[in-house]
């Protein structure tokens, strides 16, 4: 995932940046370097993780907790 891509699929899910932070469990500062795709000069990769939690969100999934666990889902409305 591109930066130009992260920020379009945090576009889509019509997140504002602190939203989107929420939602990965990160800080909002992580979401602006992933958006640039640097930080302090130096280039910023989306880890793997953050890829597949975006995804899931896309999905509607909000949280795992392990196999054979109900998913939890996005409420329609709900903050994510």
């Amino acid at each position: 995932m591109e930066p130009a891509d992260f920020k379009k699929w945090r576009k889509s899910m019509g997140l504002s940046q602190k939203e989107a932070a929420n939602a990965l469990g990160l800080k909002r500062r992580m979401i602006q370097y992933y958006e640039k795709g640097e930080r302090d000069g130096e280039k910023v990769k989306i880890p793997r993780t953050v890829r597949l939690a975006c995804f899931a969100l896309t999905k509607g999934i909000a949280d795992y907790h392990g196999p054979n666990r109900k998913l939890e889902l996005l409420d329609e409305g709900s903050e994510r």
